[in-house]
This record gives C-alpha cells, structure tokens and sequence, in this order.
C-alpha cells in the first residue's frame, strides 16, 4: 500500500508488482523526490517574493529570486485529466487504463500526476485530491493522488 501526504511510503514494489519509473535525480531535483521517497511533498517558496513553484530551479520564476524547498499539504483539485486506455510500453502497459492528470495544488503550482485510488470514470475537473507516494528507486518516490476523503 502506497503512503497519504505526511505517512510513510509503502516498501518498495516485491517481485510480480511493475514498479513504476524511476527518475534520475539532479541538482535542482534531487531534494524534491528524495522529499517523496519519504512521503512527504515539497514545492520551491521564493525567498524574497513568496511566489511557490514545481519543479526545482535555481531560482524564480516570477521575480529570478533564490528558492528553498518548504512542505506542502500535499492537496489540490484536478484542473484536466485524460484516460489512457492503450499503451504498449512497459510498465504503464499493466496498469491500463489508468488517469493521466494535471493537478492544481493549493500552494499554486501545477503538477502532471496519475490518479489512483478509484475509477477512471468517477475523476472530474474541480476534484478534490490528496499525494500518496511510492518508493520507485533508494533515492526517489513519486507522488501521486486520490480522491480526498
């Protein structure tokens, strides 16, 4: 079972699961899937204007200010989303059909996700959804979402 923002992530995927891809970390990165491989999300706060972004630059986008990396709530509401119902790369192939989602956190930034946790049919704009993160390498987790209780 994967982790709700602020809950230890579930193990990494045993042998029959198709573990999801894992990325590969960099300097601007790094700090935001390690943040997820321990179930917890982060966005970039401007130190100087206060503006939040994702994913990590070196700086602001809104006024070229340095950034930090602070918790978010880890919830949002789906501003679009698609069902993807024939894919025949590996692994996203087993997990047909599965959501496709751009999420509208409540810190402002914008993140493309996969919802879980429920039907694809039963994901609408506007829906109010909560991060869950999966372990995907030792270094890195993903965050992905589901309908907020």
């Amino acid at each position: 079972m994967t982790a709700t923002a602020g809950e230890k992530p579930r193990p990494a995927p045993t042998a029959g699961e198709k573990p999801r891809p894992a990325p590969t970390p960099d300097a601007d990165s790094a700090p935001y899937w390690s943040a997820a491989h321990e179930g917890r999300l982060v966005v970039q706060r401007c130190d100087s204007c206060g503006h939040h972004q994702l994913y990590g630059r070196a700086l602001c986008i809104s006024c070229g200010g340095d950034v930090s990396w602070v918790d978010a709530s880890g919830r949002g509401s789906v501003a679009s989303w698609t069902v993807i119902r024939q894919n025949y790369a590996r692994p996203f192939r087993d997990w047909i059909p599965y959501v496709v989602a751009l999420v509208d956190l409540d810190e402002g930034p914008r993140v493309m996700t996969n919802i879980v946790g429920c039907d694809p049919e039963e994901v609408s704009i506007g829906m109010k959804v909560v991060a869950r993160f999966e372990p995907v390498s030792e270094e890195a987790g993903i965050a992905l979402f589901e309908p907020a209780p």
